[in-house]
């Protein structure tokens, strides 16, 4: 079962724990080039719907096979030399041949299956970031060409310092073509802005070189290949992800506003234009070419888009971890790259991702506690948070039980006329402040919440590579599925308490007792170990409040039946 068939089961299964039995049983539990029809710039205004957004196509260019250079002939290359881009974040080594990217170090995360730092580059690849130029039928392969670098000793970028230019320029020894690359990096950020010209060539298309996907560099591989794919950001259709595992050859066609590649915890992506309020002719991608790559299990991705009218063109890189608060602030929903839940549900569910991961990450500094610890303080207080509401909840489903007689009174004493039916019901309601859904609405107002919670300690990469007792790593399941099954036991103690405070059982209140928590263990022992561990917390520090609130209604159900109220009598 894949991931977003144990998620989807997953909410299924927790919203029948949560609101149906709260409801109906007491207490409440908690993915050759693109082609030429392909898309390319036009103005967008921040206003403009996207589906209002014209889709622009491609110019067509008349074949000038005397204005494509030939490559130069092997004997006249030159040694292959690489130049190195440090920063406090990363470390890129970049070939003077194609201008190709072949290390992409991360310097604050290590790699978990080999040690050392984590690379995107995976091994035996050829290179990333390579370049090609289609003018009409005839295509000028960059990415194995000779360039110029400058500064030839690379760049060594310290923290708060300005941003520096790394400039690669090929010029063509028998023709008037040049080509020239400039990447603009900045030692605070993991984007990269580059610019570009084209001169002796007219109106070409230019491909980048996306590469053959991430390398692995998590302890748990199978979890990390079943995770790993490609996403992109349609202009008019939105975001679209496709994983490794189902990828065949395809062209998508643009205008995009990104393309990416990702995996659990990482991501290359390429972005259209030098910001996101600026889009210039070519400033759309026009596509990606999605075709198999020579290394085995992977699929190889190029981003196209049109180069202006004067040569030029310009697009931004992003590689780096995926930080929620990063890609927020990047823009254009990057942070949907890895998507917080399904995409009608993201409106509601972002401000409560944002405000999790700020609060972890602030409980984490400022109380100087470790994750496994701030999820444990998680849990408990998110039961404290919620207890007022159990409590309404509980009340609710009490008076619903008292009124009950009263209602199958009505029904039956006017089952033949259902308006005075109606009408005789809503004077029950309101004689004794009763509402039908008051013991449901009250647990599904902190839902939002809940489920930003399942994203946030599933997903984000504060818990990577963070032990805690037994466990290896947060972000990964426990190895021993201790926790999965703690975390079973732990609800059927909660559904047994509130089963026993029952005076008559309930025959589908106890099948679920023994079904729900055997089906949650299969769902949850795959899963990050810090998400276990945050539920299972939240389940023992339910488990107190689910006993007094089981005495309360021992209490309640002792009182009178409610009644009919009768006239007062006469003094």
């Amino acid at each position: 079962m894949n991931f977003q068939a144990r998620l989807v089961l997953t909410f299924l299964l927790m919203f029948l724990v949560v609101v149906i039995t709260s409801w109906l049983f007491p207490p409440p539990i908690p993915d050759e080039a693109i082609s030429a029809d392909s898309a390319t710039g036009a103005e967008v205004g921040t206003e403009t719907e996207p589906s209002t957004v014209p889709v622009p196509t491609m110019p067509e260019i008349a074949p000038s096979p005397s204005e494509v250079p030939e490559t130069v002939e092997a004997e006249a290359l030159p040694e292959e030399k690489r130049v190195v881009v440090s920063s406090p974040l990363y470390r890129f080594e970049f070939s003077n041949f194609g201008a190709r990217l072949h290390v992409a170090e991360m310097s604050q995360f290590e790699a978990l299956n080999q040690g050392g730092l984590v690379d995107l580059i995976p091994d035996g690849a050829e290179g990333y970031l390579g370049q090609k130029l289609v003018v009409g039928s005839d295509t000028l392969d960059l990415s194995r060409v000779p360039f110029t670098v400058e500064p030839e000793d690379g760049l060594a970028l310290e923290a708060g310092a300005d941003a520096q230019i790394l400039r690669f320029t090929y010029q063509h020894p028998t023709s008037s073509f040049r080509f020239e690359t400039e990447y603009e990096f900045s030692p605070d950020e993991y984007t990269i802005r580059v610019r570009g010209r084209a001169s002796g060539v007219d109106r070409p298309q230019l491909l980048t070189d996306l590469g053959d996907g991430l390398a692995f560099a998590e302890a748990d591989s199978a979890m990390e290949a079943r995770e790993m794919g490609y996403v992109y950001n349609h202009v008019q259709e939105g975001i679209d992800e496709t994983l490794t595992s189902k990828a065949e050859r395809m062209i998508v066609e643009g205008p995009l506003l990104w393309g990416a590649l990702r995996n659990k915890f990482f991501l290359l992506a390429i972005l259209a234009g030098e910001s996101n309020e600026t889009t210039t002719e070519g400033g759309y991608l026009g596509g990606l070419l999605v075709e198999e790559s020579h290394l085995p299990e992977r699929f190889q991705v190029t981003a196209a888009q049109v180069v202006g009218a004067e040569g030029d063109f310009a697009y931004r890189l992003f590689l780096g971890p995926q930080d929620f608060e990063i890609l927020s602030a990047i823009g254009w929903d990057m942070q949907n790259v890895n998507p917080y839940g399904w995409s009608f549900f993201q409106v509601i569910l972002k401000p409560f991702v944002s405000l999790i991961t700020k609060i972890l990450i602030w409980v984490h500094s400022n109380l100087n506690l470790g994750y496994g610890w701030v999820l444990i303080l998680f849990g408990v207080g998110m039961r404290i948070v919620l207890f007022p509401l159990n409590q309404k909840a509980m009340k609710s489903q009490l008076k619903n039980m008292a009124v009950q007689p009263l209602m199958k009174e009505i029904q039956e004493k006017y089952k033949d006329n259902p308006e005075k039916q109606a009408k005789e019901m809503k004077k029950l309601y309101t004689e004794h402040g009763f509402n039908p859904l008051g013991g449901c609405l009250p647990m599904l107002l902190p839902w939002p919440m809940l489920v930003a919670f399942f994203f946030v300690f599933q997903s984000t990469i504060e818990l990577r590579g963070v032990p805690f007792l037994w466990l290896p790593d947060l972000s990964t399941k426990d190895p021993t599925f201790v926790l999965p099954f703690f975390l079973g036991a732990s609800m059927f103690l909660m559904m047994y308490v509130s089963h026993k405070s029952m005076d008559t059982p309930n025959p589908q209140m106890k099948m679920m007792m023994y079904m729900m928590p055997p089906f949650m263990i299969f769902i949850f022992m795959n899963l990050a170990s810090g998400l276990n561990l945050y539920y299972a917390t939240a389940n023992i520090a339910t488990i107190p409040q689910q006993m007094y609130i089981a005495k309360q209604r021992k209490k309640m159900q002792g009182m009178k039946p409610l009644g009919r109220s009768p006239p007062s009598p006469s003094r």
